[in-house]
């Protein structure tokens, strides 16, 4: 069946692409915030595929509203991770807000179940305890800014979208 990954914009889809680029990824390059709604929409759609958001604290804030619309439909299949480096990295790291407010206790309040981690070893651990829990899941995981920068995506936009409406 497969899983999907919706990656946001900013180093998370570079970053996704040069470690493991494959036609199940969408890269949404182009929209600051929309990745959460592209992927709840794949949700409902594709209710036997687990769809992965890949997203960061700066683009979850241009559109928290998708998380009250996701926790409203309730998709089994969406799991949410949230990469929180509390800054606009790929714009020249002007600061977020998530050093003052907290990412996971919004996402409490609209009921998602939620998970906090900041290592690979917790997302690992964190990963087998939400194997067989039902969805809308959000995974917020505090980062560091980044030591390298990832390349830029080589495929052009039609390329990523062609590609990944094959792969269904």
């Amino acid at each position: 069946v497969g899983d999907v990954i919706v990656s946001a914009n900013g180093y998370i889809s570079r970053d996704l692409f040069e470690v493991n680029d494959k036609p199940t990824n969408f890269y949404m390059i182009g929209s600051m915030g929309l990745a959460s709604s592209i992927g709840l929409g794949l949700a409902l759609q594709n209710p036997k595929k687990m769809i992965y958001v890949f997203d960061g604290d700066g683009n979850i804030l241009m559109n928290l509203g998708s998380l009250t619309t996701i926790s409203k439909l309730k998709p089994k299949n969406f799991i949410h991770i949230i990469f929180d480096n509390s800054s606009h990295e790929s714009t020249g790291g002007q600061p977020t807000s998530t050093n003052k407010i907290s990412i996971d206790a919004i996402a409490k309040a609209v009921n998602f179940k939620v998970f906090r981690c900041n290592s690979k070893k917790n997302l690992d651990e964190t990963f087998k305890k939400i194997k067989n829990i039902a969805g809308p899941i959000i995974i917020l995981m505090k980062i560091s800014k980044s030591e390298k920068i990832s390349g830029r995506i080589s495929l052009p936009s039609k390329k990523i979208k062609s590609r990944f409406m094959k792969s269904f």
